[in-house]
């Protein structure tokens, strides 16, 4: 990030006090944020109080969508970080090449994802992966990229590379974690659930505003060749008694390779992780929220019906992964290892403990996948729930 836009974007920032004092309005406070250098998305979350808040040399992020009762999953609040307006403008130029990126598709383009720099470095990285026939990165990027570094890896075999849909989820030799079924007669998130053709994990309960919905979640290719069909049943097998039906699917969503599980049963979706502690999902991350960890060094967690408990470092945040099918996956997670997922796995949520949180609730990341399976790459794969936010209203 070059230091003149840095010290442009402080300074924009750090004279809103005095203008809000003159009597700025909302439409004209909004106005300036973005002109000065804030992403249009962060002006619109944000009010004044957020910026009179923050230091000289701060400006506030929002970093999760929290309930502010948690046992009401529409009475969500907006959770505000601050955090250093060099780090800040660094990483937002990151977030706006790898847009870029993604737009041109540039021949031999394989994806690319931002990794956030600690706060104290103030930096950003762009990972890109291309394949050995595409063009120069150096010549596609050019000025775009000024003040951020690129870190480019070259995949030679890109035809071992497959359609997520082929991934048949298989829990071979090992034992599924089963449902124990609470009390109130819900389901927690990490247990196995069947589909026609395949087992995948169940996430927790997702939910839908405009309808007022709640719904079942695993992984969208589950289903496999069943996504032509209306419906799709989802099952959840049960030490020692018969396999449940808890719905049928409402909606796929192909390119987040999720399916949304209306309930038609006495089963209904939890917002609870089964976890070593069952935990209570109380909100869900944003994209910040992820570079904010990065930043931090904190890592990721995640319970899959096969590998149980797994934590991990995340990779890069708001990842564009183009090795699959013949559309790019926008707004992906990079974190842990390839060891860290199998087949049946699937569906999976990754999640993080919420620091201001006295009961051990947890907040959503994103959505486990599919790991790598190219060589010099291992980490596991999927979309971030502020994506499905942004993309189809949906969070948990």
């Amino acid at each position: 990030m070059s230091e003149a836009h840095t010290e442009r974007l402080v300074h924009r920032l750090a004279t809103l006090r005095e203008r809000v004092d003159r009597g700025m309005d909302r439409r004209e406070f909004l106005r300036t944020l973005v002109s000065g250098g804030y992403a249009v998305g962060m002006a619109q979350w944000l009010g004044v109080d957020d910026f009179l808040a923050a230091g000289n040399d701060e400006v506030p992020v929002v970093t999760a969508l929290v309930r502010d009762d948690p046992d009401d999953p529409w009475s969500v609040q907006e959770r505000t970080r601050y955090v250093p307006a060099a780090w800040y403008a660094a990483v937002e130029k990151a977030f706006d090449v790898n847009d870029r990126l993604a737009r041109l598709a540039f021949t031999g383009y394989l994806g690319s994802a931002v990794v956030p720099g600690t706060y104290d470095s103030e930096t950003a990285t762009v990972s890109i992966g291309v394949s050995s026939d595409g063009h120069s990165v150096s010549e596609m990027v050019g000025e775009l990229a000024e003040g951020i570094e690129i870190d480019v890896e070259t995949f030679v075999d890109v035809e071992t590379f497959i359609d997520v849909e082929d991934i048949q989820d298989d829990p071979g030799n090992r034992e599924p974690r089963l449902a124990d079924v609470t009390p109130d007669g819900r389901v927690p998130s990490g247990v196995a659930v069947e589909t026609p053709s395949s087992l995948a994990t169940l996430g927790p309960a997702l939910y839908h505003p405009d309808s007022q919905q709640r719904f079942f979640v695993t992984a969208g290719h589950a289903f496999a060749g069943e996504q032509e069909m209306s419906d799709g049943t989802l099952l959840l097998p049960r030490e020692g008694a018969e396999h449940a039906e808890l719905g049928t699917v409402a909606s796929y969503h192909p390119a987040e390779d999720i399916a949304a599980i209306e309930p038609n049963g006495p089963i209904e979706p939890a917002s609870r992780i089964d976890a070593p502690e069952r935990a209570r999902v109380s909100g869900q991350l944003t994209r910040f929220g992820l570079a904010d960890l990065v930043a931090r060094g904190e890592e990721l967690e995640k319970v899959g019906a096969l590998t149980g408990h797994t934590t991990g470092k995340i990779q890069g945040v708001d990842a564009v992964t183009c090795f699959t099918d013949d559309f790019c996956r926008r707004g992906q997670i990079r974190w842990g290892g390839e060891m860290d997922l199998t087949d049946g796995d699937s569906g999976s949520v990754s999640y993080h403990r919420d620091p201001e949180s006295d009961d051990g609730d947890v907040l959503i990341a994103g959505f486990n996948n599919a790991r790598t399976w190219w060589p010099g790459q291992s980490y596991v794969w999927g979309v971030g729930a502020y994506r499905l936010t942004e993309t189809h209203g949906y969070h948990f």
